[in-house]
């Protein structure tokens, strides 16, 4: 099982219910089925977020509809009761990382390409969760790896292929 932190700071309405994230999240996780504990943050932005935390580590000055931050773990120190307790915490959880949303990009997004919103919320979530695992979509073969996945998670969520030029509704 999975621990999501669904931070819901504007109180935005049209997010996706903790239940169907948490199915969403649970369905994009690849071979980890061994971690004793996994967590992840989903935190649901307005533009202006979106893009300070866009130009802040993309250098980018726009907002965007997804951004992922996997975690990285601290180094250790050589203190050994400092050692013992971090190792301990990780035995107990890894945290994967945070994917931030900005509501009104999906919104918008999902009009554009003629899916629905809920549609669109899981492709988003199941893309983010993928770069949280260190999949990427910078070269050819990364991004054909990466977007064959999410066909895969989204089809054994109900859901059609998210990269077709007019997605149908979804089936579920």
């Amino acid at each position: 099982m999975i621990e999501l932190d669904v931070q819901n700071p504007y109180e935005f309405e049209s997010i996706p219910k903790k239940d169907e994230l948490q199915r969403w999240v649970e369905a994009a996780i690849q071979g980890k089925n061994s971690t004793p504990k996994l967590s992840i943050v989903l935190r649901f932005v307005n533009r202006e977020e979106s893009k300070t935390l866009n130009h802040a580590y993309r250098h980018k000055r726009y907002a965007t509809n997804v951004l992922s931050f996997p975690f990285d773990e601290p180094e250790f120190t050589t203190d050994m009761a400092d050692l013992n307790e971090a190792l301990a915490q990780h035995l107990q959880q890894q945290h994967l990382g945070d994917i931030v949303l900005c509501e009104q990009i999906v919104q918008k997004e999902a009009r554009e390409q003629h899916k629905t919103l809920k549609q669109h919320w899981a492709h988003l979530i199941v893309h983010g969760v993928l770069h949280l695992q260190g999949y990427d979509h910078q070269q050819a073969e990364e991004a054909e790896l990466m977007e064959s996945l999410e066909i895969k998670i989204l089809q054994g969520l109900g859901f059609d292929n998210p990269y077709l030029e007019a997605c149908p509704r979804t089936r579920n």
